[in-house]
């Protein structure tokens, strides 16, 4: 009875794999599964592989029957009634193939708009920064026009340094005059 109960008891610090008891959960198959398995027959009967050996298939058939109904062997088809169960097989086989393939069509229609909607966001997305640096880029060209305005040349730096220094050296002249008088 203890023991039931200690199994009963699930801890969620251990992974998934290592749970016993009654409440570990079964890993449950894909349920895209059948999609899958649509798509994979989709791209098989689309194959060269798959029309040579549907055809040889259809020759060993024929031929087969052909010998065995001269040899007297047991056979699948009768040559005389125009091998009305290959007939039958491939009819089958077509019955078949044409829904597996519209399912498989279907979901790649399904990804392909999935893929037109991302790249729709994604070209939104491109647009906004464009457009956002489009705005940055006009920014700056009409901060450099202000600053280009007021760009100083080098004659006008020349003359603006030494104005300076003859107005440092002035105050240097008379700070010296100052310090030579007697006092």
């Amino acid at each position: 009875m203890a023991r039931a109960a200690k199994e009963a008891k699930v801890s969620l610090e251990d992974p998934r794999g290592r749970r016993s008891g009654v409440l570990t959960r079964t890993p449950r198959p894909s349920r895209d599964r059948f999609g899958r398995f649509t798509e994979w027959i989709a791209r098989a009967m689309g194959t060269p592989t798959f029309l040579l050996m549907l055809t040889l298939f259809c020759v060993v058939w024929m031929s087969y029957t052909v010998i065995a109904e001269q040899n007297g062997w047991w056979r699948f088809d009768s040559a005389a009634l125009g091998f009305t169960a290959l007939t039958l097989i491939l009819s089958l086989q077509a019955s078949y193939a044409a829904p597996l393939i519209l399912l498989a069509q279907n979901r790649q229609d399904d990804r392909d708009r999935v893929q037109i909607e991302q790249d729709r966001q994604r070209a939104e997305r491109n647009l906004a920064d464009t457009e956002y640096l489009a705005r940055e880029v006009v920014a700056l060209r009409m901060a450099l026009t202000d600053v280009s305005d007021q760009v100083v040349t080098r004659d006008v730096l020349r003359q603006e340094l030494k104005a300076l220094l003859e107005q440092l050296d002035e105050q240097y002249g008379a700070r010296q005059a100052r310090a030579d008088e007697p006092a």
